[in-house]
């Protein structure tokens, strides 16, 4: 039986550190790896499950955007689930149900089926996901929690080197013909690891005092969303019809009333999704506007760059995987370098945004320069440049986003940035797919709408750089009272 960490210490004994702890990290770890990995995978297999089963550029879209809407709306329900019924047993429901999610993902005949079963995947990875930090900051003393949270820096730059790596591989061996489909099947033996794994090691844990669902708050974050992201990724194939439009516009509205509801349940004692006083915040308030641009140009290029090199270049899923590395090593030296630089707060994630700038027009520069004879050699130097920017700008920014947030308000902000960081993956996907294949059955060849794209990427990010100067310079500072 797992330890139960909701009983109190006797007054004036400070808490024995909870035995399994280490051994625990490691589930929570293993849940992290597995939803990284397939926030990713569709990327590099999106062309191959395509071409086997069917469907619209859309479709290729859908795949990752399912993933992401439904994490992100997912996200902080999850937390306070985990607050009322204890976070072990979320974190096992979560489990299950992604892997659950996963199967049906395996053995989808369809476009349409594949796709509801990355919504199985985003919900139950929302479940999943959230319950890792309460438990962490349970199970850990005071001088064991930094360690234990320096192994998620390590375990996601691994896991972005080998994830488009290991989908490449995986598509390109066929184990026992199932093609793309394995991609989804290794999700099972780690799925059911982690189950089992959480059973034994996993302590009990909640909240004492637990905030009460929001369920209305979080239908209309919903229907919002995904009033904006369906019109973005269908309209085009439609032929940009009125409708698409109007359900742009509104999406503005509902989420309009959702601020409105919000502050309405929040004077009224009740507990909102998303606490209104951090609204007021001109550095959390700059956070999301920084961080919503950002990632949708992350996710974006990402998804329209392993689809020029697979289907523009003719690369493998292999190749199309390993090409993608320099980015990732980039990355993980950007996180080390942000150590080094930490003091210099809001400079170095600014720093990080003009580095991956130059880098993002150092692969429009390649292509340009290279043409459609474009070695994956030659795309290095510009990839690692854009990767350790990336690095460079993530590693400050939830705790420079988070320097003004009061203590009670700490839960409803951390779970609002992860939402915003996985809606603006939507978005991005949606945003930038639909400009390249706008592009692509308007007659423009790959490389001009890859070097469009790009642009357009360089612009985002510079309106991220212009952004982050909302956000406070360093990130033990405070605001003032009345910001």
């Amino acid at each position: 039986m797992a330890a139960d960490l909701t009983t109190p210490a006797p007054p004036g004994a400070e808490a024995p550190a909870y035995r399994w702890r280490w051994a625990a990290l490691f589930v929570i770890l293993a849940a992290e790896v597995m939803d990284l990995l397939d926030a990713m995978v569709t990327n590099i297999a999106a062309p191959t499950i395509r071409a086997e089963i069917g469907g619209t550029a859309a479709t290729i879209q859908w795949l990752g955007a399912a993933y992401t809407l439904s994490m992100a709306v997912g996200l902080i329900t999850g937390g306070r689930l985990g607050d009322i019924f204890g976070r072990r047993r979320m974190f096992l429901i979560g489990a299950a149900g992604f892997t659950v999610g996963s199967l049906l993902c395996a053995v989808a005949q369809s476009p349409e089926l594949l796709i509801g079963a990355r919504v199985v995947q985003g919900l139950f990875g929302a479940v999943m996901l959230p319950q890792g930090l309460g438990m962490i900051k349970e199970m850990f003393p005071p001088k064991e929690m930094a360690a234990a949270f320096g192994l998620f820096g390590p375990v996601m730059g691994l896991s972005s080197v080998g994830g488009p790596t290991l989908a490449g591989w995986l598509i390109e061996a066929d184990f026992l013909g199932t093609g793309w489909r394995m991609i989804f099947l290794i999700n099972l033996p780690l799925g059911l690891a982690a189950v089992l794994a959480g059973l034994r090691f996993l302590p009990e844990s909640r909240s004492p005092h637990p905030l009460r669902l929001d369920v209305p708050g979080v239908l209309l974050v919903s229907v919002a969303s995904l009033l904006l992201v369906y019109p973005l990724v269908q309209g085009r194939e439609s032929g940009w019809p009125v409708w698409a439009f109007v359900m742009m516009a509104v999406s503005l509205a509902v989420f309009a009333v959702f601020g409105w509801f919000e502050s309405r349940r929040s004077r009224s004692g009740g507990d909102p999704l998303v606490v209104p006083s951090l609204f007021r915040k001109r550095a959390f308030t700059g956070g999301l506007l920084t961080g919503m641009v950002f990632f949708s140009s992350m996710a974006g290029f990402t998804l329209v760059f392993n689809l020029y090199t697979q289907i523009g270049l003719g690369y493998s899923t292999l190749k199309a995987g390993l090409v993608m590395i320099p980015w990732s090593l980039g990355m993980i030296a950007g996180f080390g370098a942000a150590q080094a630089v930490q003091r210099f707060g809001r400079r170095a994630l600014q720093g990080g945004v003009v580095i991956m700038t130059l880098g993002t027009l150092g692969v429009l520069l390649t292509i340009v320069l290279a043409g459609e004879t474009v070695t994956a050699w030659q795309f290095v130097p510009a990839l690692v440049v854009t990767g350790f920017g990336m690095g460079l700008l993530m590693a400050p920014f939830f705790d420079i986003v988070l320097a003004g947030v009061e203590q009670h308000e700490t839960g409803s902000a951390s779970g609002t940035l992860t939402a915003v960081q996985q809606l603006g993956g939507s978005f991005g996907v949606a945003l930038l797919g639909t400009v390249f294949f706008d592009l692509l059955s308007s007659g423009t060849d790959m490389g001009s709408a890859m070097r469009t794209v790009l642009w357009v990427v360089a612009a985002m990010l510079v309106a991220t750089l212009v952004a982050s100067f909302l956000l406070p310079k360093q990130a033990r500072e405070e605001e003032p009272a009345g910001h």
